[in-house]
């Protein structure tokens, strides 16, 4: 089947590269779509990435991706509904919600087929969108993400109980913010590795000033965990990514979403390759964003976008599941960054 490519909007042209240097607030844009604002960059020329963050953070997040990899590829990285700039509405916060409105927007800025980079719930919403819209996805790239197993750090699980919303609000409250602080420090002087992510843990509270923000965050929360855990798992549908190259990129001191997680999603999906951050919490792309960008280009530029077959893709879901007889995407590219993974990649 032949690719489409991405294509230009006349009505929500891209930010020029060589103005990357100004804020992120002079990069942002917004579109109404279904009655709620959406906010977005849309920036680069090229192949097109979507940049999908996680529960409680912003585009923001992917900000050193967003600079150097506009460079030679469109780069698409929205507020999802609910967070940073976008409006909070009482809505539909589920992860196919999530997917569809990734979809809407791509239409709106005339984008066909994206390579989707998703983190942490980000990275959930990212395989849902590959299985709901497998025609638009052409590679996929799973960072610390969510939806693969049970296990969850106990403070997403404890934050899905009742009251648990007013209890967030006392995160405002005078003297919150360096208490929170002292708990990191704390966490440090044990080991704990949730100390890792100190500050990206902070700007999540941050985020959560406003009642409309901790309702969204509460309800974005509940549609993927409870008290016993994640609710949502892809494993039963990962082996529909053969012949979709997709890269697993997971912190190992990850205690948000365990690295095991990346282990098990590696096995279950045909054809991946994982990389291992060995001193990355769960935010490894701001750990060593260097690194990661390196990773990530590496990988766009030596994998072919998936071509889609709705033949094809009705065989595969009439097998029911994965076989031993599928063959394995090419690895070709991992040799090219042994200098810089040898002792973590797998």
């Amino acid at each position: 089947m032949r690719l489409l490519r991405s294509g230009r909007s006349a009505a929500l042209p891209r930010t020029p590269v060589e103005s990357l240097d100004a804020s992120l607030d002079r990069l942002t844009q917004y579109r109404v779509i279904h009655g709620y604002r959406r906010a977005f960059v849309h920036a680069g020329s090229g192949p097109a990435l979507l940049l999908i963050h996680g529960i409680g953070n912003s585009l923001e997040t992917w900000a050193a991706q967003i600079e150097e990899l506009s460079r030679d590829y469109t780069v698409i990285a929205p507020d999802l509904l609910g967070h940073g700039r976008s409006d909070k509405p009482r809505a539909d916060y589920s992860v196919a919600a999530y997917a569809n409105g990734m979809r809407d927007l791509l239409s709106v800025l005339g984008v066909d087929r994206v390579t989707i980079v998703g983190h942490s719930l980000g990275g959930g919403v990212a395989m849902q969108f590959a299985y709901q819209f497998p025609e638009r996805c052409e590679r996929l790239v799973l960072v610390s993400a969510g939806g693969v197993s049970r296990a969850v750090h106990p403070m997403l699980r404890a934050l899905t109980v009742p009251l648990a919303e007013q209890a967030m609000a006392c995160l405002q409250l005078p003297g919150a913010r360096p208490a929170a602080k002292l708990w990191f420090e704390l966490l440090r002087l044990l080991g704990n590795d949730l100390s890792r992510d100190t500050a990206d843990m902070m700007l999540m509270f941050d985020a959560l000033r406003d009642g409309f923000s901790r309702k969204a965050f509460r309800r974005t929360l509940a549609a993927v965990v409870d008290l016993q855990g994640q609710v949502v798992s892809m494993l039963d549908r990962c082996y529909l990514t053969q012949g979709m190259p997709t890269l697993l990129v997971w912190g190992r001191r990850d205690a948000v979403i365990p690295y095991e997680h990346g282990v098990l999603a590696h096995a279950a999906m045909p054809g991946s390759q994982l990389v291992t951050f060995d001193e990355a919490g769960h935010f490894p792309h701001h750990t060593d964003p260097t690194r990661f960008n390196q990773v990530l280009r590496e990988f766009l530029s030596a994998t072919q976008p998936a071509a889609y077959s709705s033949e094809q893709w009705r065989n595969i879901l009439r097998s029911g599941g994965p076989s031993s007889a599928r063959r394995e995407q090419p690895r070709a590219w991992l040799p090219k960054l042994a200098p810089l993974t040898a002792a973590t990649s797998r």
